[in-house]
């Protein structure tokens, strides 16, 4: 008998150990390697980036430079159709500029259409005055510029 309860106890430690071991489940998830190759996500919508479109004023005043330079011969509508591209591409292409995209920065300065800057702080009004005369320069404190310049005279 006393076999029998040795072995009991020991089966009964053996269990009571391994118990703790088979508590802890693994937990698999539908997202599993398989799963997953076989469900496609949707697609992420696309954003899309910069200028999509020239606002017609625009494109009236490009095409007016263009019929100015002779690559343009219809009337300015305000419409980027075909004649227009066509016509830049032809200037840029002349310019040796990309003509892929359109129109090139490049292109619009020389025809004259860059930035305007005339109602920039001080565009109209602002004045720089002149320097003062190198004679109206204290000695001291010229001596003071050439000496922090480290330029010897």
């Amino acid at each position: 008998m006393s076999s029998f309860r040795v072995n009991l106890a020991l089966v009964l430690s053996a269990v009571l150990l391994a118990s703790p071991a088979f508590a802890t489940r693994t937990h698999r998830t539908t997202s599993s390697a398989h799963v997953r190759s076989s469900h496609k996500a949707a697609p992420k919508s696309r954003r899309v980036h910069g200028q999509q479109a020239i606002e017609p004023a625009r494109v009236t005043e490009i095409q007016q430079a263009l019929i100015r330079e002779h690559y343009l011969t219809t009337e300015a509508d305000g419409r980027w159709d075909a004649g227009t591209e066509a016509a830049m591409q032809k200037y840029q292409a002349d310019q040796g500029w990309q003509t892929k995209l359109m129109p090139d920065s490049r292109a619009l300065k020389k025809l004259g259409l860059g930035p305007d800057y005339s109602s920039a702080i001080n565009a109209k009004t602002g004045a720089f005055a002149d320097p003062p005369p190198v004679s109206s320069i204290p000695p001291v404190v010229a001596a003071g510029f050439v000496q922090g310049s480290g330029v010897n005279r």
